[in-house]
């Protein structure tokens, strides 16, 4: 059964607005990377200095197996329109079930980033459903192992 977890998405302020939900809610941080901190595939993005500083993947557990993350957007993705600046996150058991639910519900959707293995040890995709509604479908390597 898939865990569901919000993904947030902010325009260079996703660190500011994460130190505040971490002193708010409790807890720390389970992963905190920068577009830095990606090597090639990041190297590739054409990144200005101050956008490599930006946050590539933040996670915050906040209970009960939820946990909250986020990213800034690199400025080449176009600007952050409040209120269409989130994403569902499927986190799944097996690239099988990965494949099966990315299939679906991407049907009469845009596919934004295809199902694949990408560096951070995961077989991940991002699409927009028929509906205009971001997912992110995530199987985790490292986490069933």
């Amino acid at each position: 059964m898939p865990a569901v977890n919000p993904y947030l998405t902010f325009d260079g302020n996703c660190e500011e607005a994460f130190e505040f939900y971490r002193a708010g809610i409790g807890g720390e941080f389970a992963t905190k990377m920068r577009f830095k901190d990606g090597g090639e595939a990041c190297g590739q993005m054409n990144l200005s200095e101050s956008e490599a500083n930006r946050i590539m993947h933040v996670a915050l557990p906040i209970g009960n197996g939820t946990v909250l993350m986020a990213s800034d957007i690199p400025s080449s993705q176009g600007p952050i329109h409040n209120g269409d600046n989130f994403a569902i996150t499927l986190s799944v058991d097996s690239e099988s079930e990965a494949d099966r639910v990315f299939n679906n519900l991407s049907a009469g959707g845009n596919v934004i980033m295809p199902l694949g293995k990408v560096f951070w040890g995961a077989y991940f995709g991002m699409f927009s459903d028929k509906f205009g509604i971001k997912w992110m479908v995530s199987y985790d390597y490292n986490r069933h192992q």
